[in-house]
């Protein structure tokens, strides 16, 4: 039997919205084993004059849980 846990993390990028979705996964990858999919929750950007300062993610992360695993 397979089992799956999800996680809503937010994460941000000067660059894009496509930058900070990747850099959150690649973030998230550091410390949470058998990531199995993502979905995009929500974007926003916080503005600064007329142009987009930072751009945030919300995110559903999605990983196996490893009943094998030793503790």
């Amino acid at each position: 039997m397979s089992v799956e846990k999800h996680l809503k993390i937010t994460g941000s990028s000067e660059i894009s919205w496509k930058d900070a979705i990747v850099q959150t996964v690649a973030e998230a990858s550091k410390t949470i084993d058998y990531l199995t999919s993502v979905t995009i929750l929500s974007q926003r950007a916080s503005i600064n004059g007329k142009k987009i300062a930072e751009y945030f993610v919300d995110l559903d992360i999605c990983f196996t849980i490893d009943r094998d695993r030793d503790s």
